[in-house]
């Protein structure tokens, strides 16, 4: 740029003494610090994490967009990286901002850190005394991914979690179990029973005949073992089914 031009839509910079939209950002700050995080709608919580990543720019269109573009700040958060990545807006002078993978690890990681905080009471009760701490964990961690997850919670004879391991990955509707895998890995803890836990992807979590015949055999398998299955959960976004309480099983 020529000297004493005027600067273009392209070769606007922000001045360093006043940082653009910083007005915006303090107000927005300063009102979480009076009020509470929790006041804050969904968008601007995304905004907060969003001003560490993106400095000096307007990202409430990016906050906006990511939401609309996954229906919820929750499924914001669980989004795959490469979805996350396809998601852009312009800002309030019209340039584009574009999700990064070094802006989605920031989101990433601040789902990751709500699932090992709703995970602690698990560690530390039985599983089954803590049955709805059980469920809130299963709905964080599962409700939105977008393909099929078999997870194997393993307890111990007290019913205290052993561990919980994702035995495979499938589609968006199918994700294959294997009964002597299972038992194997089973008795490689020296588990005393099993809880299975898969998604429905679709969001509905009623069980289908291959959802009861596969858990059927699983049971079977582990019967000679004195390995019991204590139950099958199915994750749908709008909460979690037990096969087991619907009789299903």
């Amino acid at each position: 740029m020529a000297e004493g031009e005027p600067p273009t839509s392209e070769t606007i910079l922000p001045d360093p003494a006043l940082p653009e939209h910083g007005g915006h950002r303090q107000r927005l700050r300063d009102r979480a610090r009076r009020g509470g995080t929790s006041v804050l709608p969904d968008y601007e919580v995304l905004e907060l994490f969003l001003f560490r990543s993106i400095p000096q720019r307007d990202v409430k269109p990016l906050a906006k967009a990511l939401l609309s573009r996954f229906g919820s700040l929750s499924a914001v958060l669980s989004a795959p990286l490469e979805d996350m990545l396809q998601v852009s807006a312009l800002d309030n002078k019209g340039r584009a901002l574009k999700m990064t993978p070094d802006i989605a690890l920031d989101l990433q990681l601040m789902f990751e850190a709500t699932r090992r905080l709703m995970a602690e009471p698990l560690k530390r009760s039985t599983v089954i005394s803590s049955w709805q701490a059980l469920l809130s964990y299963l709905r964080v961690t599962l409700a939105h991914e977008p393909r099929e997850q078999f997870r194997l919670l393993f307890l111990d004879k007290k019913n205290q979690l052993i561990a919980d391991e994702i035995m495979n990955y499938g589609t968006v509707d199918h994700a294959p179990a294997y009964p002597r895998e299972i038992m194997r890995r089973a008795l490689e803890l020296s588990a005393s029973s099993v809880i299975l836990v898969h998604n429905h992807p679709s969001g509905d979590p009623m069980p289908s005949q291959g959802d009861i015949d596969m858990t059927k055999a699983i049971i079977a398998a582990g019967k000679p073992l004195k390995i019991a299955i204590h139950d099958h959960l199915i994750v749908g976004r709008e909460g979690v089914l037990s096969m087991k309480q619907v009789g299903a099983i």
